[in-house]
């Protein structure tokens, strides 16, 4: 850890440029806006926590993710395709001595946890302090020294843009506990599982590992779920702007808050067709069975589920062949790949719209002026969870401003947000 004093006088120096540059995607020139945000973060902290310049602290991110491919098949343990994103949670945070662990959220101020008082609660369902708990109580219990501390948070992860800022949140407050009290022993995807487990068992969500996963990890990640334990996972290194394309995530600007029924049901739904097997999940149903008892699975669970699990098994072989394209350098294949699982989500998952209020379809009504402003280029989907939310484009890079203005002016200046593949995920940025 350092003083606050030697971090602003080390910004000034560039003693961390070539770190910062790589890790937020900007040229080693352009980062007077990275050096002024770490240095407000530590300002803040000393200002909420009635610290000094003298005191001595760490700088932590964790980045948003994008899904690349794989849509709502983590929790069904299949595979899918992720990456980081230039946009992150920033936090400045020092150990207090205390039991008390302090996090102060810009925009939402302060949350205090006993971190010895690590049982899930009942009355914390859907809050921050049900995170915040579940992560502290999860590595206290791999038998980590954990004790309180101090830290200011700052997010330009915007929370439902299908960003994962949840989850970004989640890896943050891992990695800096990991830092401080347990001697950076615990892997990127061990810190992603924690989350996970604080989002299931202590925030009362029932999520896969899809999100903490591409925000722990870094870069672009394939993941195959099928081991519950232990995931598959490894990097695949690809430059979408040296292939000549931006990735775009578009806001629709819709509201989420009588959504959750409509999210619940697509695994559920997809549960029903496995559990006609008498089993738990689609990855343990071999898709040749499938097939052969459709006609009794649609008796038994509907034709919905049916369809959503003929996406599931689509899905899930796209992805490998996601992989294998961009390993190849074949973006054009990648591409096709992308509007392929665009059409089976909006066919066959069925997560565009509820089409309960038919005069309100905020994804399909972007996705068709995407395909407008696109002119048979690139490619577009809905992106995460669906219903609402956010899509994604491939634009190419000539196109970039045109396309940005015609979906801002239909959505809201900024709807579309233009971003990078960060290439790290969750970590300490600055401690020395």
């Amino acid at each position: 850890m350092l003083t606050i004093k030697t971090l602003k006088q080390n910004l000034l120096d560039g003693v961390y440029d070539a770190k910062l540059a790589r890790v937020y995607c900007k040229d080693i020139k352009n980062l007077q806006s990275v050096h002024d945000r770490i240095c407000r973060v530590a300002d803040s902290w000393m200002k909420e926590f009635g610290k000094n310049a003298d005191d001595a602290v760490a700088i932590f991110s964790a980045p948003g993710r994008t899904e690349i491919g794989g849509n709502h098949t983590d929790h069904q343990r299949g595979k899918v395709l992720a990456g980081s994103v230039d946009m992150d949670a920033l936090a400045c945070a020092a150990p207090n001595g205390t039991d008390m662990v302090n996090i102060f959220s810009e925009g939402y101020g302060l949350i205090s946890v006993n971190c010895r008082e690590n049982e899930a609660r009942k009355e914390e369902e859907n809050t921050t302090v049900a995170l915040i708990r579940g992560i502290v109580s999860e590595i206290a219990k791999k038998g980590y020294p954990v004790k309180g501390f101090d830290a200011f948070v700052t997010s330009d992860v915007p929370g439902g843009s299908g960003l994962s800022s949840s989850a970004c949140f989640e890896v943050l407050i891992g990695v800096i506990v990991n830092d401080l009290f347990c001697g950076s022993n615990l892997r990127p995807d061990e810190i992603a599982k924690i989350g996970q487990i604080a989002e299931n068992v202590y925030f009362g969500k029932p999520s896969g590992l899809l999100d903490q996963m591409g925000c722990a990890i870094g870069g672009i990640v394939t993941i195959d779920f099928s081991s519950v334990d232990t995931p598959f996972f490894r990097v695949v290194t690809y430059d979408f702007a040296k292939a000549g394309y931006a990735l775009c995530i578009i806001d629709t600007g819709a509201d989420h808050a009588d959504l959750t029924g409509d999210y619940a049901a697509v695994p559920a739904e997809m549960k029903a067709v496995a559990a006609y097997f008498g089993k738990e999940v689609l990855v343990e149903v071999d898709e040749k069975d499938f097939y052969r008892e459709l006609g009794k699975i649609r008796e038994k669970t509907g034709d919905r589920a049916v369809l959503r699990a003929v996406h599931y098994y689509n899905d899930c072989r796209r992805v490998v062949k996601q992989v294998e394209a961009l390993e190849n350098n074949d973006f054009d294949t990648f591409l096709k790949l992308v509007k392929e699982s665009g059409q089976s989500s909006f066919m066959y998952l069925q997560n565009i719209d509820t089409f309960r209020k038919t005069e309100k379809e905020p994804v399909a009504v972007a996705l068709a002026v995407a395909e407008h402003l696109l002119q048979g280029k690139g490619a577009f989907r809905v992106h995460g969870g669906g219903f609402a939310g956010t899509i994604q484009a491939y634009v190419p890079l000539d196109m970039t401003d045109a396309f940005k203005a015609g979906m801002d002016a239909l959505l809201g200046e900024g709807a579309c947000r233009i971003t990078s593949i960060r290439p790290v995920g969750g970590i300490t940025l600055i401690e020395e």
